[in-house]
């Protein structure tokens, strides 16, 4: 691991996806003292990128066809281990996992505000003396998430690691009639009141249901979608741009060029936009 004092922190992403790779290049770029020395589709250029360039942290995605995530860090054993931060879609058990062993991680989609948290923290640990420490983390990580005693890291890839599952994005049932449309919620740029019916907009098109604000906001990912008015629910994540009002209001434009109203009652979701 590279010691450093203030110094360039040198990043490996790596992800079999090259849509996660670009967005988390982006996000770095805004990071300061940060460079991204390489990127890796999966485990094999993982390792190679890690043995050559010997980058101060690994962004590492745990699912990935062939060699994943973890069996990364096996193959890793006896050398020196870069500071980790997982990439994960994976369910909220393993994620009580991570926290409880203080190991880093990001939830996908990614948050702007996590990844520069991740990044203060691996600056605040980058330690050689933490080597040992970040290895029996790990052991214990994946111990709790198989219910496996995990005595080394060559015993990880046998333990049922590949065996976890990732995270399902919820959908939302829509009932018109006999038909039921089971619509991605991550897919809904934002919902409003119309009387005794709620506005489903997804994709240019709108489905309507017969529901109240409170019990659909009951139905949806809180992590996704806020209420920003008595009558309007947005997707943070499709949220582009935002601009004040004079009377303390905000207006917020939609990825799909839509505009809403958060209201002075919702001001307290500001922090959701920033």
């Amino acid at each position: 691991m590279n010691a450093f004092a203030k110094s360039l922190l040198r990043i490996l992403i790596v992800d079999d996806e090259a849509l996660a790779r670009r967005g988390l290049m982006h996000r770095l770029n805004n990071v300061d003292d940060a460079e991204v020395v390489a990127e890796a589709r999966n485990g094999r250029e993982a390792l190679k990128a890690i043995r050559e360039l010997k980058p101060d942290l690994v962004f590492l995605d745990i699912q990935m066809p062939g060699i994943g995530g973890f069996e990364v860090i096996a193959e890793l054993q006896g050398e020196d281990i870069p500071a980790i931060v997982f990439v994960t879609a994976f369910d909220e058990y393993a994620i009580k996992a991570f926290e409880a062993n203080a190991l880093d991680y990001l939830l996908k989609p990614i948050d702007d505000s996590r990844l520069r948290e991740a990044v203060c923290r691996v600056r605040e640990s980058l330690d050689q003396k933490q080597a040992m420490k970040h290895k029996k983390s790990l052991l214990k990580l994946v111990g709790q998430i198989t219910g496996e005693n995990i005595g080394s890291m060559t015993e990880i890839s046998t333990k049922g690691v590949d065996r976890m599952k990732k995270k399902e994005i919820s959908k939302l049932a829509i009932k018109d009639g006999g038909r039921i449309t089971w619509i991605p919620q991550d897919q809904i740029e934002w919902i409003d009141a119309a009387g005794d019916y709620m506005c489903v907009h997804v994709g240019g098109e709108t489905h309507i249901m017969r529901k109240t604000m409170k019990e659909l906001e009951a139905e949806l990912e809180p992590s996704i979608f806020q209420r920003i008015h008595r009558s309007t629910i947005v997707n943070v994540n499709r949220v582009k741009e935002m601009q004040s009002h004079i009377n303390g209001e905000y207006f917020l434009t939609l990825e799909g060029g839509h505009t809403t109203k958060l209201s002075r009652t919702y001001k307290n979701k500001l922090k959701y936009f920033s």
